[in-house]
């Protein structure tokens, strides 16, 4: 018998969970939660013992017994900023994630139900990895045009870092002697510039920088948007769906799937085929721009998430970056493996996890 890592994911209408010995997934599920369900919390952290009960029953019902796991890795939310890392969830953490230090999301319940569930099983223990606010930066990177609004690392940690591992293991190569620019394409996009292990620039995937995605507006000029928060028009929830939730592809289009932009443009639709065309365009632009950052000295671009299954936007961006590095292509997220594996490093003894 191998070692069982419970793995928890929880989204903002969903929370899957998988469950791997060691590096097998012997379990999977998604749990999908209605407008009805959710909109009775008042906060996220409301939701807590809900999504806990939906999660025993679901092991429950396929005889997975909590006392059988050896360790519980929930994804990491929003916490304070910290480094690349498998985390231990302490009272310090659960603090935060309760309060949402850094802002609400679904997210900051996986360790919130990850300890609870392991102290239930009464032998293993809990842990996050590598959430969305871990943050690398050199300092150079933080600077913007004005001291009141520094650069935010916040983007897609455990995937790209993941990517990343891969592609190194494929290699024979160590991460840490490697110079990447990983891509994820999802609902939203990072552009990370990964330098010998670490990520030392990234767009803040979720606030308003770099790339439109399909919900995501990304970099807007400043000016016009200033004039249309102070237009009288809008107010700052409005904004702020503009920018986060209700921008990029769907502003544009009027969907966010990008299965059915890829449709149209296969039919020859003249405006889909542009505002595609654009998004290829400015992820471009983002990959030259980290090359810029690593002089040049670029080893591989790796793009991963949901998009990169849309193989002709794909050629058309490897086309753009080409003449920088090699491009590979790594479909979808895997975001349980990852959590699972980073669970499983632990086990092993390959990492000790850090402290909160």
């Amino acid at each position: 018998m191998g070692y069982k890592i419970l793995a928890i994911n929880p989204g903002s209408t969903s929370t899957k969970i998988a469950v791997f010995e060691d590096h097998k997934q012997i379990f999977t599920h998604t749990l999908r939660h209605s407008t009805e369900d959710l909109v009775k919390f008042q906060k996220i952290s409301d939701q807590y013992e809900f999504r806990k009960d939906a999660i025993l029953k679901a092991l429950s019902d396929n005889s997975i017994s909590l006392q059988e796991l050896s360790v519980i890795v929930g994804r990491g939310g929003l916490l304070k900023p910290i480094k690349s890392g498998v985390y231990e969830v302490n009272r310090r953490m659960i603090e935060d994630l309760t309060k949402g230090v850094s802002g609400e999301h679904a997210s900051n319940l996986g360790g919130l139900i990850a300890s609870n569930l392991a102290k239930e099983s009464g032998d293993c223990k809990a842990y996050i990895a590598d959430p969305v606010v871990v943050d690398e930066l050199e300092p150079i990177a933080r600077i913007s045009g004005h001291p009141l609004l520094p650069k935010v690392s916040i983007f897609h940690a455990l995937n790209q870092k993941a990517i990343a591992k891969i592609y190194s293991n494929s290699e024979g190569k160590k991460y840490e002697d490697l110079n990447l620019i990983v891509v994820h394409l999802g609902g939203g996009v990072s552009v990370g510039v990964h330098r010998n292990g670490r990520v030392i620039d990234v767009n803040n995937a979720l606030n308003g920088e770099g790339p439109f995605s399909p919900e995501r507006s990304g970099t807007l000029p400043a000016l016009a948007l200033a004039e249309l928060c102070f237009s009288g028009k809008y107010d700052f929830s409005q904004i702020k769906k503009m920018i986060t939730g209700e921008g990029g592809i769907v502003a544009h289009l009027g969907t966010n799937s990008f299965n059915e932009v890829e449709k149209r443009v296969s039919e020859g639709d003249e405006h889909f085929t542009l505002i595609s065309d654009a998004f290829g365009y400015n992820v471009a632009k983002a990959i030259g721009a980290g090359a810029a950052v690593l002089s040049g000295k670029v080893d591989a671009i790796l793009l991963t998430g949901g998009i990169a299954y849309n193989t002709k936007l794909m050629e058309k961006i490897s086309e753009m970056v080409t003449f920088i590095a090699p491009v590979k292509i790594y479909p979808g997220e895997d975001e349980m493996a990852a959590l699972a594996m980073n669970g499983l490093s632990v086990l092993t003894g390959e990492v000790t996890p850090s402290v909160y």
